[in-house]
């Protein structure tokens, strides 16, 4: 098939080079020359793991290519994937759609035979049906555009794996042809056994939401239970296996720590709350609030276990080396990262921070250049009073505590991923502090 794919960010990149990885031709579409200009010659400006790869093997081929013409787009492709941003609108609490809206202006008036568009970014329940009526309108073919909803639920750091090998496929759609359209473009992914779900597109609109502020629900639960371990001095680590081994619960996505973050999940349950708040569901939205209020509170909270694994000494004019900039491990994306939030906090008690992370150094530097940075591991422990793990990314587990543990000034590590396996860094003559977790 030939496809276009409109907005090359974490969710278009990915998914131009999957869609071409399955043997459709594919043309990106992005505002940014420079951006484009760079993809076409197979350079990957954001991190994911096998993107690059990919990336390079199909714009080499030809199957895979970017423009900034969406007339361009119009007149190559027979199937339109939307994948503009959706950020959090100035109100705090619901989506931006203004992006969405703005893809379909500049497509449809170039819309000349008959199509389907396919919207995968995460929109508020009800875009689907006003998306539909302004693209007809405004489509040379009218009702011969159709537009059916899609929502991605991609893991940062393992989106072509999401893609490609998908759990499950959501089509919101109102014809037949629609239905068709989607079985056709991922008949590759629905031949190996992945479950497709057709449903209405309220449904689909509200599935996304659904899932995410479900994992919000899980992190903040364990957060909750993190705290009480601290306060009576129970351990989280072994009450995550107990609570895990229960089939109706399992142990993922409870891992205690900072909290989440990113250019999903957070804007995800503010506009999820929103929605039910809207609906008239105030229990709903009272309990999704709820959850919201205790991942806000972590950065509070670790701030409060460092001062206490500092004992007498204060944290202002000490040197703070935070490891993590990335909200979360695989990927460069720093938005909403709850360890840069703890940097910042750090800063604003007085610490001098050092932040360092395996591939988010650039793209944190950009959002915040206030801190000194470095990607070199061991440098940057040097002459520290105090090591914070904050994103758990595997170099820091697979890191050699004895060949680190004479670099800082003071061998004390506060892990608030809760991540690490202390033993060998407290025989090595660390002392370090966990979340949920007593010392030993």
């Amino acid at each position: 098939m030939r496809l276009s794919v409109i907005g090359c960010g974490h969710l278009g990149i990915p998914h131009a080079a999957a869609m071409a990885e399955l043997g459709h031709e594919v043309i990106g579409v992005d505002v940014d020359q420079a951006k484009v200009d760079r993809l076409n010659t197979g350079s990957c400006p954001i991190y994911e793991a096998g993107l690059p790869e990919l990336l390079a093997r199909h714009t080499a081929s030809g199957s895979l290519r970017f423009t900034t013409s969406i007339r361009e787009a119009a007149d190559f492709a027979d199937l339109h994937f939307i994948g503009v941003g959706t950020p959090i609108d100035a109100d705090g609490r619901s989506y931006d759609t203004a992006q969405v809206y703005g893809a379909i202006r500049q497509l449809a008036p170039h819309l000349n035979r008959p199509c389907t568009i396919v919207g995968k970014s995460t929109v508020t329940v009800g875009t689907t049906s006003q998306i539909t009526a302004l693209a007809q309108r405004l489509a040379p073919v009218g009702t011969s555009v159709d537009v059916v909803w899609n929502p991605e639920f991609l893991r940062e750091g393992h989106a072509v794996q999401d893609t490609l090998r998908p759990d499950r496929i959501i089509a919101g759609v109102t014809t037949i042809e629609g239905e068709k359209a989607v079985r056709a473009v991922y008949a590759p992914i629905l031949d190996a056994g992945v479950p497709l779900f057709v449903t209405d597109p309220p449904t689909a609109e509200l599935a996304k939401g659904a899932a995410n502020t479900f994992l919000g629900l899980k992190i903040s639960y364990i957060n909750a239970v993190a705290d009480m371990c601290q306060a009576a001095g129970g351990d989280i680590s072994q009450i995550v296996d107990i609570l895990g081994i229960d089939p109706r619960i399992g142990s993922g996505g409870m891992r205690p720590g900072l909290g989440y973050g990113g250019g999903c999940l957070p804007k995800d349950i503010r506009a999820f709350t929103a929605s039910a708040r809207q609906l008239g569901a105030d229990q709903a939205a009272t309990l999704l609030r709820a959850a919201e209020k205790i991942n806000e509170s972590r950065t509070d909270v670790a701030m409060g276990f460092i001062t206490q694994a500092l004992a007498d000494r204060p944290v202002q004019g000490t040197r703070a080396t935070v490891w993590g900039a990335a909200f979360k491990p695989g990927t460069n994306d720093v938005r909403e990262s709850p360890a840069l939030s703890l940097a910042h906090a750090l800063r604003q008690a007085g610490a001098n921070v050092t932040v360092h992370d395996p591939q988010a150094v650039a793209t944190a530097m950009r959002r915040s250049p206030e801190f000194d940075y470095t990607d070199d591991l061991a440098a940057s422990v040097d002459g520290a009073d105090l090591i914070v793990l904050a994103t758990e990314w595997p170099e820091y587990q697979q890191a050699d505590p004895q060949a680190l543990v004479d670099r800082p000034a003071t061998p004390l590590l506060v892990d608030c991923r809760t991540t690490l396996d202390p033993d060998p860094w407290r025989t090595a003559g660390w002392t370090v502090h966990q979340l949920g977790r007593p010392g030993k």
